[in-house]
């Protein structure tokens, strides 16, 4: 049983609006709102370690890859702050999280959660203070709120840190909210049977948290809004390391001026497919179809020299949604010179480029997996200048050469010191082993879903279809197999029916990763919290997405994303665009991968 002081005074906030934040932002009324022991299977609450405050006038933060109506918002919150802590049953660690309370009459029955980014979780708590919801982060045991869950995998050289590597995986984020929805309820005086509304959002890796809260915590969620999930956590990785690879394989190093005319010229030669000539490929696979990269091959480029900065973990150096990476997002930064480049097109040069849009197969032609849709950028392939040899020289992507020393090798190192030796087979075989030693926690790829759907929830999954970090055929490969595996008993046309009633998929024409592309100036989701809470909170389905494009010669132009498999197509450079059925390009998204003998979702 909870004390009965706290919840009286909550109680009368919620009931009456008398009591103020004050009233009910105090340590004794978060203590009286606690869980109790027991009521969280293996949580034991630590009420002396409670800590509660009152914020005046806070702008909201959240996770990455939000795109509600906080997104470059002014507007100003009053919260109550409140950090709890909480260990184990039979266990002697702590796990500290915090939880932003809107004051009680702004408080619309809603939690929410925010994702993170790179190997972080969120660590700002007030993402859902527009929503008038309760937020929550967490320090996973590990405190994540001052170290990412890299620098703590290994407890030394061969030996795994489990414990973080549950807690970053799903078990963190799954506990902060089976603890905070009870929590709310108390906090507020509101009875047990009372509905409190939880959302989930987030991109990347917070896109693959999500789908760790999806498929292990299904329950628990009314709305989940994930974006470019990085899940398939092993492959996706160690993919990071591929474009090096083919570089060294086919013995040449393009310069970035030249894979950048790669990607440009391809973009201006597929942007007329869709239908519409407006510097954006809303149809890449009818580009894969009908392009062909040696066309390119002559073509002049220049770049005059610059030093360059890249931000690593994948990410270009581009911002999200406007705002500049974080620290803690930008693992691997580093600052190069690049002296003029003045050249042509070589056919070395397509054939690289064509390699790394064609995806990984091992030495018996078996594919290990996709790739990025062509016109994407060529982030990976990037290469370093040596001012002592004069020459350009590969590049190993920080993102993707960590997780083979220290995920794969259990080596705690920064990154992979050479290629020497290393293959296409080298890297099918360290993702075989990520992908068998991570199965249960970062991997996030299980495709039943059947307790989520089974309890009401609603998924939204979109993914930047020039996405040059995660593959947007990364999400296609994943909603087929959720398809196949909770509908492969019906028809097409019932499955695609039962699925959009829940799971509902968009690819964003243009988009890059988590964002807008500054070399496509396509639209981008501005609005999906409320897109989701309208579905959840009114039953209004939805049955395509809205997008704003914010460049170019259409921005401010609204368009009304495609609902996954169904394709855009634009007749006559017209204002609107039709969502066709092509088999042919759906064909073309549609990937299976025997280099492993175990099923890849």
């Amino acid at each position: 049983m909870r004390p009965s002081s706290g919840v009286v005074v909550a109680t009368l906030a919620n009931s009456t609006g008398a009591a103020s934040i004050t009233d009910v932002c105090t340590t004794s009324n978060v203590q009286a709102a606690l869980p109790a022991n027991g009521t969280v299977l293996g949580i034991d609450m630590i009420p002396s370690a409670v800590t509660a405050s009152v914020v005046y006038n806070a702008t909201s933060g959240g996770g990455m890859g939000g795109t509600g109506t906080s997104s470059g918002s002014t507007a100003t919150y009053t919260y109550c702050n409140v950090t709890v802590s909480y260990a184990h049953t039979g266990k002697s660690d702590k796990v500290v999280v915090k939880y932003a309370f809107p004051q009680p009459s702004d408080f619309k029955n809603r939690f929410y959660v925010a994702g993170g980014g790179g190997f972080s979780l969120a660590s700002d708590a007030t993402g859902g203070l527009p929503y008038g919801a309760v937020g929550g982060a967490t320090d996973a045991g590990y405190d994540a709120f001052s170290n990412t869950y890299d620098e703590v995998v290994l407890y030394g050289n061969g030996s795994i840190n489990w414990d973080a590597t549950y807690m970053f995986s799903y078990q963190a984020l799954g506990e902060m909210t089976k603890i905070g929805k009870p929590f709310a309820q108390a906090f507020y005086g509101l009875s047990d049977d009372t509905k409190v509304y939880t959302y989930y959002e987030g991109c990347s890796d917070g896109g693959r948290e999500g789908m760790s809260q999806v498929q292990r915590y299904g329950e628990e969620y009314d709305g989940a809004i994930t974006g470019a999930p990085a899940f398939r956590f092993a492959q996706q990785q160690v993919f990071h390391v591929y474009s090096s690879v083919v570089q060294k394989t086919l013995d040449y190093v393009p310069p970035p001026c030249e894979l950048a005319k790669i990607v440009n010229a391809t973009i201006a030669a597929c942007d007329p497919l869709d239908g519409r000539t407006d510097g954006v490929v809303s149809r890449t696979d009818l580009c894969m179809l009908n392009f062909d990269l040696k066309s390119i091959i002559g073509e002049s480029y220049y770049c005059a020299g610059q030093n360059s900065t890249s931000l690593g973990f994948g990410f270009s150096k581009r911002s999200i949604r406007g705002r500049p990476m974080s620290k803690r997002q930008a693992q691997g930064s580093t600052t190069s010179y690049q002296p003029t480049q003045n050249g042509t097109v070589s056919a070395e040069g397509v054939a690289v480029a064509q390699a790394i849009y064609d995806g990984l197969y091992n030495s018996q032609g078996e594919r290990a997996y996709l790739s990025w849709q062509i016109g994407s950028e060529l982030s990976d392939a990037s290469p370093t200048y040596s001012t002592e040899s004069n020459s350009w020289e590969i590049n190993i992507p920080s993102i993707g050469g960590e997780y083979v020393t220290k995920f794969v090798q259990l080596l705690d190192l920064d990154n992979l010191s050479s290629l020497d030796g290393v293959t296409y087979d080298t890297l099918v075989g360290w993702m075989n082993t990520g992908m068998v030693r991570y199965m249960d926690s970062l991997q996030t790829t299980l495709p039943d879903l059947t307790p989520f759907q089974a309890s009401g929830g609603k998924l939204l999954h979109y993914h930047g279809e020039s996405d040059y970090s995660i593959p947007a055929a990364s999400s296609v490969h994943y909603w087929q197999s959720v398809r196949s595996v909770m509908y492969g008993n019906l028809t097409d046309a019932a499955a695609l029916q039962a699925l959009q009633d829940w799971y509902q998929f968009y690819l964003v024409p243009g988009a890059g990763h988590c964002g807008t592309n500054a070399l496509q100036p396509g639209p981008y989701p501005q609005n999906n919290m409320d897109t989701m809470i309208d579905w959840v909170e009114n039953g209004v389905k939805p049955a395509r997405l809205n997008a704003t494009a914010t460049a170019g010669a259409y921005a401010g132009e609204s368009q009304m994303l495609c609902q996954w498999p169904t394709r855009p197509l634009w007749q006559g450079n017209s204002s609107a665009f039709d969502c066709v059925d092509d088999k042919a390009s759906v064909d073309s998204w549609t990937y299976t991968f025997p280099a492993f003998k175990l099923p890849v979702y």
